[in-house]
């Protein structure tokens, strides 16, 4: 744990410097964004290597967890879980697509897929890696879900935007998370879930990512109905169709999947 959380300092110090040195050139941080990640990875292989002497399997990131069926399958239930309460949204008008300025449709979705993979990779390594897994083997899957769904949630605080909503729906997204690694045995799975729920959000409808403005080129999603069904300027993510879409998921996560944990 120690390692870990040396590697986590050394990666945000270093992501710091590099983002400041990338401004002041005039370019968009992107290569810095996977500092954190990186560090977090090489902190989880010292821990299982160095000092547990365990393998990849305890962080569920061995060579059986990364089929790639599984993952597609799974991030397209990602996508699918923010994509269709947003277009039950814009077909009752809660939401709705305005003109926006020119650009390259194709160069915004890279951009935002050079930055949210990252970002989707780290939080995940963070929390449902290497300590959901000591949390796991000490604590029980239940009680290690409830921590590090509220450790998620209170991660989020500083988000543009960020209020008791939001938060506690992050937190429920924790859940979300927490759930489809427990079902998958496979941490490539909350990855992908969680990325594609996010790119489906920024390169798709063109909204706010828990409350972090995104390049819109030619059009963006806005709010046009109450806060707390549609997210308001924290994005989709943030309402009460979000929130339903999640809470279905984990309950037929934990029926399908979970009950065997309990036997």
């Amino acid at each position: 744990m120690v390692v870990l959380f040396v590697a986590l300092a050394v990666a945000l110090a270093a992501e710091v410097a590099l983002d400041q040195a990338a401004v002041a050139a005039g370019y968009h941080p992107l290569i810095s964004e996977w500092s954190v990640p990186l560090g977090i990875f090489v902190a989880t292989w010292g821990s299982l290597k160095l000092v547990d002497g365990v393998s990849w399997d305890f962080v569920k990131l061995d060579a059986k967890a990364a089929r790639p069926t599984l993952i597609a399958s799974w991030a397209l239930l990602g996508a699918l879980a923010i994509g269709i309460p947003s277009l039950l949204l814009m077909a009752t008008g809660e939401l709705r697509a305005v003109a926006s300025v020119h650009g390259s449709w194709a160069a915004a979705a890279g951009l935002t897929f050079a930055n949210l993979l990252p970002a989707a990779i780290g939080e995940e390594l963070l929390l449902r890696g290497y300590v959901f897994a000591v949390l796991r083997e000490s604590i029980g899957w239940r009680w290690t879900l409830i921590a590090t769904s509220i450790a998620f949630g209170l991660l989020h605080i500083p988000n543009p935007g960020a209020d008791a909503e939001s938060v506690l729906l992050v937190m429920l997204a924790g859940f979300f998370l927490g759930s489809v690694l427990l079902a998958t045995g496979s941490l490539y799975a909350a990855i992908a879930v969680h990325f594609a729920w996010n790119w489906v959000m920024a390169a798709l409808l063109h909204t706010p990512v828990s409350g972090i403005p995104i390049i819109a080129p030619d059009y963006r999603v806005v709010d046009a109905g109450p806060d707390w069904l549609t997210g308001g300027a924290w994005g989709p993510e943030g309402g009460l169709a979000a929130a339903l879409s999640m809470f279905l998921i984990v309950i037929y996560i934990y029926a399908r999947h979970l009950r065997r944990l309990e036997k």
